[in-house]
């Protein structure tokens, strides 16, 4: 219970004794002269992004072994040596743990942890759904426009901020190509170097996505009705207020201070909507049995709009088989067809592979994981807060390495 909640108890049971007496009667679990055969080894937050600490677990019998008091490479070799014969080893991805087993246990075989795999390689795949995002904003635009016709009251007009940025773009670029510098194009147009920077070295459609962008959130939905209501001659904001308010808007009446700008014909349509980078890869990520058929034909319209999340799909049902069924001894084919491919952010997560190979192909052949180890961090984050987090390092080792 601690020492000044053991104190209240000890009175009511007349258990005389102070908070500091009863927790110097604390001993902590005596710690086995070797190491166990199978050592679990993951770290844990004292005090998150400040003091890490490291727990280290066997296996086997499912128990913490040890507690060490930071998460260096340096504390655990000096452990390892002390303790002797280990056999296996089961880790994350620190570089600091692979560097304290190859040290002091170089005959040990270390296991990649399976979750930590799939987790790394599902960011690494949110990462490239983000940056191929201008791909499915043209092919939803594009599908927007081949749907069906509006007529020319319906047709939303063009705004005058694409306006402006086609118009910046084909200057800029003009005087570029005559080889004026940056500081004289920005002195001449009267804008700031950094902008004349974003234009020339930004892509055209990634200008008008961005002016595209720039809207009133809350009238998204409602300004192609708006649009069709003006031309028509219906221009009574408290009319047109009271008529979106019956078709679901649920902002207040500020927000049509800027119907004057749909009656000019200024106003930034909605642009096309698209699914989330987070959305896509959990689509991506998850077995394709247990995806419903409305998200699969969600993502099979993503595939077509984008070659490279085709392919990026396609490098993640694989990878997810080789873990799934610990089919370790494809891995190396793996790695060399996401190398070959043009994604960023996939031949680095398959180059780091390479360089930790034996630890990932133990992790996708052997049945050990640090699953056990995973649970006995979340134990430790329920003593921390039952504890409020004020607990010393003796103190919430000795309550760790107690058998619950």
């Amino acid at each position: 219970m601690g020492g000044r909640a053991g104190a209240r108890l000890g009175r009511k049971l007349s258990l005389p004794g102070g908070s500091m007496r009863l927790l110097r009667l604390i001993h902590t679990p005596a710690v086995p002269e070797r190491a166990p055969r199978v050592l679990g080894v993951d770290e844990f937050a004292f005090r998150r992004g400040v003091r890490y600490g490291t727990i280290l677990v066997d296996i086997e019998s499912r128990r913490p072994v040890v507690v060490l008091p930071d998460r260096t490479s340096d504390t655990l070799a000096g452990w390892l040596h002390d303790h002797p014969g280990v056999e296996v080893v089961c880790r994350n991805r620190a570089s600091a743990y692979a560097r304290a087993v190859k040290e002091a246990a170089p005959q040990a075989i270390e296991v990649a942890d399976r979750w930590h795999l799939l987790r790394s390689f599902s960011l690494a795949v949110e990462k490239t759904c983000h940056e191929h995002r201008p791909c499915l904003q043209k092919y939803a635009e594009r599908a927007q426009r081949a749907g069906p016709r509006m007529s020319a009251q319906e047709a939303l007009p063009p705004t005058l901020i694409v306006d402006r940025v086609v118009r910046r773009h084909e200057e800029i670029d003009r005087m570029v190509d005559v080889g004026y510098p940056l500081s004289e194009i920005a002195r001449r147009l009267g804008l700031d170097r950094k902008t004349v920077r974003r234009y020339r070295d930004s892509s055209f459609d990634v200008l008008l996505a961005s002016a595209r962008d720039r809207r009133n959130v809350p009238l998204d939905r409602f300004k192609p009705y708006l649009q069709a209501e003006f031309a028509v001659g219906n221009t009574v904001a408290t009319e047109l207020y009271q008529q979106i308010r019956e078709r679901g808007f649920r902002g207040g009446y500020s927000p049509l201070s800027r119907l004057r700008t749909l009656r000019d014909g200024t106003a930034v349509p909605a642009p096309a909507p698209i699914p989330a980078s987070r959305t896509i890869t959990r689509w991506i990520m998850r077995p394709r049995e247990n995806l419903p058929p409305r998200e699969t034909h969600a993502l099979e319209q993503v595939r077509l709009a984008c070659p490279d999340i085709t392919n990026t799909r396609n490098l993640a049902r694989a990878f997810a088989d080789l873990v799934r069924h610990r089919r370790g001894h494809l891995l190396g084919e793996w790695i060399r067809q996401a190398e070959g491919r043009d994604l960023r952010s996939i031949r680095s997560f398959a180059s780091f592979l390479r360089q930790d190979i034996d630890a990932v192909t133990a992790g996708l052949t052997l049945s050990y994981s640090s699953g056990v180890v995973e649970g006995h961090v979340c134990r430790i984050k329920l003593l921390k807060r039952s504890m409020h987090g004020l607990a010393s390092f003796t103190l919430l080792r000795a309550r760790i390495l107690t058998p619950p």
